[in-house]
């Protein structure tokens, strides 16, 4: 099942289901006006949302126009942040010049909740001073889950899968790790594709709490990674677990999966800039990339072995801020 949220004037759009193909759509209609709503009560929900999936699957809906969709799930109460890949960890402890981290438990940051960019929205900032990167990620939705739960107990509740670009600051983030403290200035906004999917939707491409498709990167239309979501080092069940230790998670609650990197980065690229970066230090001593300049675009897709795009394109732009 494929979901999207449409912009309607409401902060949080309206809900849709989706084609499997991408081209058509059903309104779900006031009972369920938005995704945040649908999670909140996802066992009433996830039947109702399942028989528009088989009408659009005999044949029913609207033409679907992607121009108008919003993120899935536009604002929601919490996003929190996993770094489950342990290349990405490793490159950018080079990037940042910083020693190496020997966690007990899964790294996670808390991020801004209160807005979600669309795919294709313009992406603002003051200037370009800051370091302006990309990170492609996915991430998991859950319904309410309490307190304490296993990690076999939090995969039961991971109902949607989201395509991200995590957008980083970058130099902000040394000088905030450094305070103890979590991101803020490093850490905007981020934008995520147009649709979110059932696990089962994706097939061979879920796998161990693992989104195990290539999320093929463009930088200004060359191709710059297409690295698998196969090597996270903690599952997306594990992250879930991880977050409940000392408190439930509230329903719509979004955990993402850092940036998706692989161990044999030199063939498949990366999925931010700083881990070239840091690949160019390890190389010859020192950066030869820089971050991103307005007007610059990114554009992000993962798909199956089949061809198929399950969270469609992000595809955006830089921009200086009025």
């Amino acid at each position: 099942m494929r979901l999207a949220t449409r912009a309607n004037g409401k902060p949080d759009g309206e809900l849709l289901v989706v084609s499997v193909d991408g081209a058509r759509c059903l309104a779900v209609g006031p009972q369920l006006p938005n995704l945040l709503a649908a999670m909140e009560d996802w066992a009433s929900a996830q039947p109702q949302l399942e028989a528009l999936a088989v009408r659009l699957a005999a044949g029913e809906g609207d033409p679907l126009d992607e121009s108008a969709l919003l993120a899935p799930m536009p604002r929601s109460w919490q996003w929190l942040d996993g770094s489950a890949f342990q290349t990405h960890a490793d490159l950018m402890q080079v990037a940042f010049g910083t020693d190496p981290l020997k966690p007990e438990r899964p790294l996670m940051y808390q991020g801004q909740s209160d807005r979600f960019l669309a795919p294709r929205e313009d992406v603002e900032f003051l200037d370009e001073a800051g370091g302006i990167d990309f990170e492609g990620e996915f991430g998991v939705i859950v319904d309410a889950v309490p307190m304490g739960v296993t990690p076999a107990e939090a995969m039961q509740h991971i109902k949607l899968v989201v395509q991200i670009n995590d957008w980083s600051l970058r130099a902000y983030a040394v000088p905030e790790m450094k305070t103890g403290f979590g991101f803020i200035l490093a850490k905007p906004a981020c934008s995520v594709a147009p649709f979110a999917v059932t696990p089962e939707a994706l097939g061979e491409g879920w796998h161990d709490g693992r989104v195990c498709l290539d999320l093929a990167i463009d930088w200004n239309g060359e191709r710059f990674g297409h690295a698998n979501g196969r090597e996270m080092a903690v599952g997306f069940h594990e992250l879930v677990a991880h977050a409940t230790t000392t408190r439930d998670l509230v329903a719509g609650t979004i955990i993402g999966s850092g940036t998706v990197a692989n161990a044999g980065y030199a063939e498949v690229g990366s999925s931010c800039i700083s881990e070239r970066r840091a690949i160019e230090i390890i190389a010859g001593g020192k950066p030869e990339t820089g971050f991103m300049r307005f007007g610059d675009t990114v554009r992000m897709e993962a798909r199956t072995a089949d061809g198929e795009a399950p969270f469609g394109v992000i595809d955006q732009k830089t921009v200086k801020r009025a």
